[in-house]
This record gives structure tokens, C-alpha cells and sequence, in this order.
């Protein structure tokens, strides 16, 4: 499988580490920009198949941004509203309907809710990338403990 990308889009460089952070255990690649004119041009060569993005930006407002990424994807491209300014449902309303969003978190977020939403857009075929323990040393370690356990407790 080819590597996912997840383009991340925020004026705030804390907001932008944060949210690459709760991705970090995930083979994805992650391109990130704080303006909405560098956003498209990522958005233009890199074809991200997820784009989390807070519309309060410049150069290129976000809600602006949508539209032209909506285009340019002929909608394929699903973006995620993460935003720390336009809160309530008059915005989520607009994002959703109007614009096509597929999701809408306002700051502060769960991350867990958050991240579900992400690979759940991006099909949850994405491995986790942590250390497994190796299948021998938990037989090994089982089979350890049930030696020290006293004869009656022994199946």
C-alpha cells in the first residue's frame, strides 16, 4: 500500500505539531502550511488524500481554500475543519452543506475523535507503526509464570 498523505493546514505552528503529533504513530506522510496560497500549491503537487484545516488563515482564506481544492479535486480530496475561530453551528452548517466538508471539530479537540475521523476517511488501512512484542518471548514468558504457579493452580 502506498503511503497515505495528510496535508495540514494552520496559521498557529503549535496547532500544526500537535496534530502531527496524534498522527505520529501512523505511516503517513505528513506536509503541513500556514498560509492558504502555500496550502494550494501543496495541495496542487503533493495530491494529499486527507486535508485538516483551520479556515483562519492568510494569503488565502480557508473557506475560500475549500472551494478552489474542491474544484481543482472535482470534490475528491475530503477535508476536515479543525478550527480554534469559527465556532458553532452557523459555521459547521456552512462548511458541511455549503462548502462540502466531511467533518467539523472546534479547538480544543479530541484527538482519539479526531484521529478516528481521519482514518476512518482514509479507510483505516493505515499500520501502526510501534514495536509488537515478539510472539516467543510472550510464550516464553506464559509458559514462565505458569511454571512458578503453585501445583493446585496448574490446569
Amino acid at each position: 500500500m502506498a503511503e497515505k498523505k495528510i496535508l495540514i493546514v494552520d496559521y498557529e505552528k503549535n496547532s500544526i505539531e500537535n496534530l502531527k503529533t496524534i498522527f505520529l504513530p501512523f505511516n503517513l506522510q505528513i506536509i503541513t502550511a500556514s498560509d492558504g496560497q502555500s496550502a494550494y500549491e501543496k495541495f496542487s503537487k503533493e495530491k494529499p488524500d486527507l486535508i485538516l484545516l483551520e479556515p483562519m488563515i492568510p494569503k488565502l482564506h480557508g473557506f475560500e481554500l475549500v472551494k478552489k481544492i474542491r474544484e481543482g479535486s472535482e470534490g475528491e480530496i475530503p477535508i476536515i475543519i479543525v478550527t480554534a475561530v469559527y465556532k458553532g453551528s452557523q459555521h459547521r452548517n456552512e462548511a458541511t452543506k455549503s462548502l462540502g466538508v466531511v467533518e467539523y471539530f472546534e479547538k480544543p479537540y479530541d484527538d482519539e475523535a479526531l484521529l478516528n475521523a481521519a482514518l476512518n476517511i482514509i479507510h483505516d488501512e493505515v499500520p501502526i507503526e510501534e514495536d509488537l512484542p515478539n510472539p516467543e518471548d510472550i510464550i516464553k514468558t506464559l509458559s514462565d509464570l505458569a511454571d512458578s504457579l503453585p501445583e493446585k493452580d496448574k490446569i
